[in-house]
């Protein structure tokens, strides 16, 4: 069993997930390292985990399941649970975006489905599962502050993009899912907040990085540059040190300036 603050990040074996793992091993933290499918994108996450972890008493272990599916996810849950005997925070990272870039009219329903299921249904029952174990073990936490539930959303939340709606839909369902929770959780002491990146060099974004690059040239983006999972992962590192104790049910904007309006 680990000494240590035990983390979930689903969704941790490549992009954003990687870089928050890595930023947790790094600040003394044991991860459940969720992945989907992909184990050989799991296991090098595992690996560099370890290689930059601080303490013998961190942990780091794999755990596999479709965050879409109700029995996929309380395998999840649980085997976090019988690898460290307890959570201490539960960062929601996993998403895909639409397998077809297609027009609002021709979302299908199955691609809607699938979008919603894993980017905003997965978090939302994960983290009804997380909340009720801490409610089951008040003051027990080993994370300064008490317990912390954190969702990772995007510019999609308010960006609007006509050919992948159902993915904007879900982040903006994660921004109120946020919100709800951390209403909901306060007065236990656990701390709920929302992490929203921008544009993020990741491999959902590969496909457009010409696109994108010529944009942040031409300063779509304030600061001129791509996002990295190390910036989400720093974020995530000052929330779990306690450097936040009077904030819950907040957005914290990761995006190089892109959310400032301009003329």
């Amino acid at each position: 069993m680990s000494l240590s603050p035990v983390i979930l990040v689903t969704g941790a074996s490549r992009g954003l997930g990687r870089g928050i793992s890595e930023e947790l091993a790094r600040t003394g933290h044991s991860v459940a390292i969720h992945y989907a499918s992909n184990r050989a994108a799991a296991d090098e996450t595992l690996a560099a985990c370890r290689a930059v972890a601080t303490s013998p008493l961190q942990q780091f272990v794999l755990v596999q399941g479709d965050v879409s599916k109700a029995d996929d996810r309380r395998a999840i849950f649980d085997g976090t649970i019988a690898a460290f005997g307890r959570i201490d925070g539960l960062i929601n990272n996993a998403g895909i975006a639409p397998r077809v870039r297609a027009d609002l009219l021709d979302v299908t329903e199955e691609s809607y489905r699938e979008v919603n299921g894993i980017n905003l249904d997965g978090p939302f029952f994960l983290s009804q599962l997380a909340a009720k174990w801490w409610l089951a073990h008040p003051g027990e936490s080993r994370l300064p502050g008490g317990y912390k539930l954190i969702f990772i959303s995007s510019l999609s939340a308010y960006a609007i993009s006509v050919n992948r709606g159902e993915y904007c839909v879900s982040k903006a369902g994660l921004a109120m899912t946020t919100q709800l929770f951390a209403a909901r959780l306060a007065e236990h002491g656990i701390q709920v907040l929302e992490l929203r990146p921008g544009i993020m060099a990741t491999d959902m974004t590969a496909g457009v990085k010409d696109k994108y690059d010529k944009m942040l040239a031409d300063g779509l983006v304030p600061q001129k540059r791509w996002g990295t999972g190390a910036d989400v992962g720093m974020a995530v590192r000052a929330i779990f040190q306690g450097l936040f104790p009077f904030t819950t049910g907040d957005v914290i904007n990761i995006d190089g300036g892109f959310h400032l309006r301009r003329l």
